[in-house]
């Protein structure tokens, strides 16, 4: 029952909820550019030592999967919703 308030009062602050998150992740960002919390001093190449460019490499690359699968699906792998009831 704890759980069901906790969610109806999430949602009755979304626009909280989300300032928070925003909050968190612009936190986060700016802790991996401290060098003193974050060491890049083994990086592999210079463009590891960019902040938070592992977060944008993964959020390219999942968008990248999801636009290409939507378009092989749509090739003819995916059929009609009606193709089982004919």
């Amino acid at each position: 029952m704890n759980l069901v308030r906790l969610i109806d009062y999430l949602r009755e602050h979304l626009k909280t909820v989300i300032r928070v998150c925003y909050g968190f992740l612009a936190l986060l960002v700016v802790l991996d550019a401290l060098p003193f919390v974050v060491d890049k001093h083994h990086a592999h190449t210079q463009i590891e030592k960019i902040p938070g460019f592992w977060a944008v490499f993964g959020l390219v690359g999942c968008i990248i999967l999801i636009v290409l699968s939507k378009w092989y699906g749509k090739l003819g792998i995916m059929q009609r919703e009606d193709y089982y009831d004919e």
